[in-house]
């Protein structure tokens, strides 16, 4: 499996998944949950229900009593005897993960809006879980057989949402139970397991309803003309062929009930602008750039000069770059900026302390057997906070209060002094660590796994950035190397973490530079892809800087993408590979770009 991080993304309940409508009948199983009696009634006028939008505080108590009811009447009436009186098992776990959200989204390209719309959103992720705790329907290959997803009303309908609720379970129940028969037909003919850990660890039910947060408000003019403004700033630069600033806000409530007892209510407000650009240079090599301002309200953004004054930069970036020499592959020392070492640390390290990849036959376990032994120099130290809002005044993504399987979120000290302590849980157990640590996150629609939220990583072996960049020519000289490279800005890359493919990563730089050992100016090159094997770049690390840099962005992976962060000193590193990136092979646009009018300079002429 791969994972990727890239900055332009939104949040956890923006990802609508669509649903394939399949016969009711054929998933009215016998033995499964009737449908709720007040949707049957045929007589007599329909009771009252209330009809009203989206409403945290009004929806808070309508949702919950509509979740409380259809679990306890699901654990009480599934499982009985079919019609050919064959006994179903009952569900031993059932839950209900419900994501309501008002989203505000707005798009500009080549200074016009593309895009307006404010749309609320309401869908449902339902668990059901056969078998026992130790082994399940979810057991080995068959991790999604418990979920089932589907959109609920968007009115506080308390009819509707029971209906729909019914019906998702039923779909759930049938899912569930075809999983189980597969798991327990194969335990019959397959080797003994490596890890033959449970399924599913048993932990102590939350019970915390939060008041629902500030109504989110967005002036939608006054953004769409801020959206404008930003986008017709690249006209100045005929080169940049292709724009885009979105800008998003967000009000969500997670809404979270479980047979063993949770009962949860989330709020949550984000705002999230983000700027990307595009040029191709002369010989087809396609470059950008972008930039994401993040907040916890859409007045939290940085202000209009700030964002013109780096939207300026990033057009002047993009110019340099089409003029830059292409790389050539290199293998020496190099320093990773803040911003480019967080990037590195969430590619190289994060997806391999992530639990789920330590069990499966699948999985390369890089760090399995590492617990208690060092797996970085001593002077690293790593953590991941969830409960982190905000960094030296910026804010991150990767907060939240309880994890999506109803876990209060936790610090967790991976690494202390370079030794491995422990990995980030769901509550998918592993043979080392038995119980979640609330690190169990997933986008709508997908089982939840052990996940990065806040990446921290801190050093005791510090310089300031000016040292560092002597450290990196006296290294390049040590080393008989002409130059080392300087990374100033990563956008993306991906992990390998199977056993079947090398265990690799590939992280791609936006801003590269040569640092000359013999005094020559710094020089901009493209198209480099730094690319090698975890244990050996994470031990090539010699000195970090002293100022902490972050990098907010959104993770894909089998559960899903969703929002992170992660934070670290710029780095020093002994060795460092790097490879060419694919050129292409497509010319920069061949008729130049219209006048700022968007008129011929003879439009208006009369024909003589």
């Amino acid at each position: 499996m791969a994972q990727r991080i890239s900055r332009a993304g939104i949040r956890r309940s923006n990802r609508i998944p669509t649903f394939a409508l399949a016969s009711l009948a054929a998933l009215l199983l016998a033995g499964t949950l009737a449908p709720h009696r007040a949707a049957l009634a045929a007589t007599g006028p329909a009771p009252a229900t209330s009809a009203t939008a989206l409403n945290p505080a009004a929806g808070e108590t309508v949702l919950l009593n509509a979740l409380d009811a259809e679990l306890k009447r699901a654990m009480s009436s599934l499982g009985s005897d079919g019609a050919a009186g064959v006994q179903q098992p009952k569900p031993y776990f059932l839950s209900y993960d419900i994501s309501e959200a008002r989203i505000v989204d707005i798009t500009a390209e080549y200074g016009a809006i593309t895009n307006s719309r404010e749309s609320p959103i309401r869908l449902v992720d339902v668990q059901v879980r056969l078998g026992s705790p130790a082994e399940d329907n979810t057991h080995g290959d068959h991790r999604n057989s418990a979920l089932t997803s589907m959109p609920l009303p968007l009115t506080d309908d308390r009819d509707a949402i029971a209906r729909s609720l019914w019906y998702a379970t039923n779909r759930g129940y049938a899912r569930a139970l075809d999983g189980y028969l597969k798991v327990k037909t194969e335990q019959q003919v397959r080797a003994k397991e490596e890890d033959a850990s449970a399924d599913f660890s048993l932990e102590k039910p939350q019970t915390d309803v939060l008041p629902p947060a500030p109504a989110l408000v967005v002036d939608r003019a006054a953004w769409e003309q801020r959206l404008r403004d930003i986008s017709s700033l690249f006209a100045q630069f005929p080169d940049v062929f292709a724009d885009q600033v979105e800008f998003q806000a967000e009000d969500q409530t997670d809404y979270y009930v479980s047979s063993e007892g949770a009962r949860l209510a989330s709020p949550s407000q984000d705002a999230r602008l983000i700027v990307v650009a595009r040029t191709r240079a002369a010989d087809g090599m396609d470059l950008f750039r972008a930039e994401t301002f993040e907040a916890d309200s859409p007045a939290g953004l940085p202000d209009r000069k700030t964002i013109a004054d780096k939207t300026i930069a990033m057009a002047k970036s993009l110019e340099a770059l089409r003029a830059a020499p292409v790389t050539e592959p290199f293998d020496g020392p190099a320093i990773l900026s803040g911003r480019a070492a967080a990037v590195f640390f969430h590619e190289v390290l994060g997806h391999r302390l992530e639990g789920q990849r330590q069990r499966g036959d699948e999985e390369g376990q890089t760090f399995t057997k590492m617990l208690g032994k060092p797996i970085l120099p001593s002077f690293l130290s790593v953590a991941d906070d969830p409960k982190l809002t905000a960094f030296q005044g910026t804010a991150l993504s990767g907060h939240y209060d309880f994890d999506d399987e109803g876990q209060p979120a936790r610090r967790v000290d991976l690494i202390k002094d370079g030794v491995l302590e422990t990995f980030l849980m769901s509550r998918l157990p592993i043979a080392s660590v038995a119980q979640s640590n609330g690190h169990g996150r997933s986008e709508a629609g997908h089982m939840p796994t052990g996940r990065q939220g806040n990446l921290i990583v801190t050093s005791s072996k510090t310089v300031p950035e000016s040292e560092l960049r002597k450290m990196l020519i006296d290294e390049a000289k040590k080393q008989g190397k002409p130059y080392g490279l300087y990374f100033e800005d990563i956008s993306s890359g991906f992990a390998v973490t199977t056993r079947s493919s090398p265990q690799a990563f590939q992280v791609i730089p936006l801003v590269v530079y040569r640092v000359y050992v013999d005094g020559r100016p710094d020089e901009l090159v493209r198209g480099v892809s730094i690319v090698g094997t975890p244990q050996a770049a994470l031990n090539s690390i010699l000195a970090t800087g002293d100022k902490m840099d972050i990098f907010n962005g959104i993770c894909g992976a089998e559960s899903g993408s969703i929002p992170v962060s992660a934070v670290a000193p710029a780095m020093l590193v002994s060795q460092i590979e790097t490879q060419r990136q694919a050129q292409g092979t497509a010319r920069p646009p061949i008729l130049p770009p219209p006048s700022p009018a968007g008129l011929n300079p003879d439009a208006g002429k009369g024909a003589n």
